[in-house]
């Protein structure tokens, strides 16, 4: 059913592209209701309009928190002009129907950016913009909203092709955008309010986001899927791209992971390689080369077609380095002139600068069809309280380092994982295996394979315990002295002396680092 637009109720804190919107309504006679700094603009604009405190015959109060709460208002926008019964009370009350209504609300999440002023913050949370939203919303049948200029284009397509007329089917549509805008901006101060109260897990719980970009497919060609973001400033996710291709579900997916890894990783000294969500190398090394040099080595079969994310930046000697291989996506600390003109010429590669990336949220989200689980980061690398040496031969202060070090990278290797490293580097890595001890034979088979002379004295760790002996059996005739792993299970003697009896170090740390 086509609706002819007769009143116009417009508010909106984002004044942009507004002479558009206005030089339609005028075209059909669509009379213009608003007030504050949004009727100060029409008038400038040179259009006429109705101040609201005159429409209503209210004046607005408490500093303009109270304005558009007005009877009059939620009437004309709340009747249905299919009742007789609400037809007659408008018309007892002299209260003209309002057909459209143009609403953006207070910039919050703008706010919360730039102040941890709680006064300013709560000052700007809109009541009377989402109120006449939802409003409208529910009203669908009756009435149009706007509630992002964006959507002005359409809107005055609609009038034009319609001669000042609107369609069910796209007031229906600008329902559904206009409640999920409301959504998101309840959900985002009641996000605010369980931060400020350090409210980890609510009893409700809404997660917001917006559209960032559709994604041309998801995992597999088949699936739809799209990126979000979950953040006040919601126009980006922190990194840019520089070069190659549109980004995929999946090298967002390498990309988490890697920048996940990074950011446990010393500042200036790390290299991540990633596939399919698993590092197939880690490294940290004072000299960038070297760095990358020694993850790529962890496993370059695995690396083909991977993900390489480093926190310093690229150099043209670096990049000429990482030229010689095949990468989907490079992320680096930023890049100088003469590296980029080095990898620009492979013009799929995408190239992503993450100077100004941090990550700030403390929790991950799992969803399965109706319910989602909701966890705090895995945060911890080594309790030292919990830490404790269980076999006869200690651990250097060095290789208590290497040890942190190696603990740290199972932690981020699916479950169940087993890390071979070697000077900060690691050198086999047995990942996502139902059973402990194939991880451990996949772990030594890349290590014999890539690194043979590293295995030799070097470090395994292990995300969790060694349920039997024969697991770090196969670690002990490989080559390694030194083992990590959190202890715990019924027959931790039984595997404390097998490594004795192998002049092995063991450490237990008290710390599980599952990673599903």
């Amino acid at each position: 059913m086509n609706l002819k637009v007769k009143n116009a109720l417009i508010s909106v804190s984002n004044k942009e592209n507004l002479v558009s919107l206005l030089k339609i309504l005028k075209k059909f006679n669509i009379n213009v209701i608003s007030s504050g700094g949004t009727y100060t603009a029409i008038k400038k604009l040179g259009y006429k309009c109705t101040e609201l405190s005159k429409y209503t015959g209210f004046k607005e109060m408490l500093d303009g928190r109270v304005k558009t709460l007005h009877p009059k208002i939620h009437a004309g926008i709340l009747h249905d002009r299919q009742n007789k019964k609400h037809q007659s009370e408008m018309s007892k009350h002299n209260f003209p129907a309002i057909d459209l209504i143009v609403v953006n609300f207070y910039p919050f999440q703008k706010i919360v950016t730039n102040t941890k002023n709680p006064k300013q913050i709560i000052e700007n949370i809109d009541i009377g913009g989402p109120t006449m939203v939802r409003a409208a919303a529910k009203n669908f049948k009756n009435v149009t909203i706007i509630t992002n200029n964006n959507d002005y284009r359409r809107l005055i397509k609609e009038l034009e092709t319609l001669k000042g007329k609107t369609s069910l089917k796209f007031r229906e549509l600008m329902s559904s955008k206009a409640f999920g805008l409301t959504a998101y901006y309840d959900a985002m101060i009641a996000n605010w309010f369980n931060t400020k109260l350090k409210i980890q897990f609510p009893e409700r719980r809404t997660i917001f986001g917006r559209r960032l970009q559709k994604l041309r497919y998801g995992e597999n060609p088949h699936q739809e899927s799209s990126i979000y973001v979950n953040d006040y400033d919601d126009k980006q996710l922190g990194f840019n791209q520089i070069h190659g291709k549109d980004l995929s579900y999946n090298n967002y997916n390498d990309m988490f992971a890697s920048l996940e890894i990074l950011n446990s990783l010393k500042k200036n000294t790390g290299t991540v390689i990633i596939k399919h969500a698993n590092p197939c190398g880690v490294s940290e090394n004072k000299l960038p080369l070297v760095s990358f040099q020694n993850a790529y080595a962890s496993d370059p079969i695995s690396a083909f077609g991977g993900v390489i994310a480093c926190n310093y930046k690229i150099n043209e000697k670096l990049a000429s380095e990482i030229n010689k291989n095949f990468l989907e996506v490079l992320l680096a600390r930023g890049f100088d002139k003469d590296s980029l003109k080095i990898l620009k010429r492979k013009k799929n590669l995408r190239i992503i600068d993450i100077s100004n990336f941090k990550i700030k949220n403390l929790t991950s989200v799992k969803s399965f069809d109706r319910s989602f689980l909701v966890q705090s980061k895995d945060n911890i690398v080594i309790d030292r309280k919990k830490m404790k040496c269980v076999t006869k031969l200690k651990p250097s202060k060095k290789e208590l380092a290497e040890i942190q070090f190696a603990f740290n990278v199972s932690k981020y290797v699916k479950s169940n994982a087993i890390v071979l490293c070697s000077n900060f580097s690691t050198i086999g890595i047995g990942a996502g295996q139902p059973s402990r001890l194939d991880s451990c034979k996949i772990a030594v088979q890349k290590a014999k394979k890539f690194q043979f002379s590293k295995i030799k004295n070097s470090i395994a760790a292990s995300d969790a315990f060694f349920p039997f002996a024969d697991g770090i059996n196969i670690l002990i005739k490989a080559g390694i002295k030194t083992i990590v792993q959190p202890g715990g299970s019924i027959r931790d003697q039984e595997v404390i002396n097998a490594a004795d009896k192998a002049k092995v170090k063991m450490i237990f740390t008290g710390i599980r680092h599952f990673n599903h």
